[in-house]
């Protein structure tokens, strides 16, 4: 079983992400206060820490888990594929497919966005299936 380590969100198009502690989440916004959360297919995305440590080490780079721009931060679980769902806390994620680095990524540090292209290191986008709270340290799982 894994652990949601962090949550963020971006108030607005290409502002900075903030992080907290909890979050809300709903079939019809995703994270309370994110931008992107009313966008189906695209409402949360998910980044797994594993990945994202495989991406600054092979840039010789220790970046901030935000610089991807990602809403979550979990670990010890595996990359779930388009149609797999997560179960975190009592909020059901499915997930719609790989996050894409863009040209963002290039931005922020030189090679990240290829660095992040192998084994869907940028992470996934989800829909909400199932909303309610969330807290950063809350179980997360791969459900069947």
């Amino acid at each position: 079983m894994g652990r949601l380590i962090a949550i963020a969100c971006a108030p607005a198009k290409r502002a900075p992400l903030v992080e907290q502690p909890e979050a809300l989440v709903s079939v019809a916004g995703g994270i309370a206060g994110d931008v992107r959360g009313p966008k189906r297919g695209r409402q949360i995305t998910m980044l797994f820490r594993e990945g994202w440590e495989a991406a600054c080490l092979d840039l010789g780079a220790a970046l901030p888990w935000v610089t991807r721009r990602a809403n979550l931060l979990v670990e010890g679980v595996a990359t779930p594929r388009e149609g797999g769902r997560l179960a975190i806390g009592g909020v059901i994620l499915e997930v719609t497919g790989e996050t894409y680095p863009c040209h963002l990524m290039e931005a922020a540090h030189r090679g990240l966005r290829e660095a992040l292209t192998p084994d869907w290191r940028g992470g996934v986008t989800c829909n909400v299936v199932t909303g309610g709270t969330i807290a950063a340290g809350d179980a997360v799982e791969s459900l069947p």
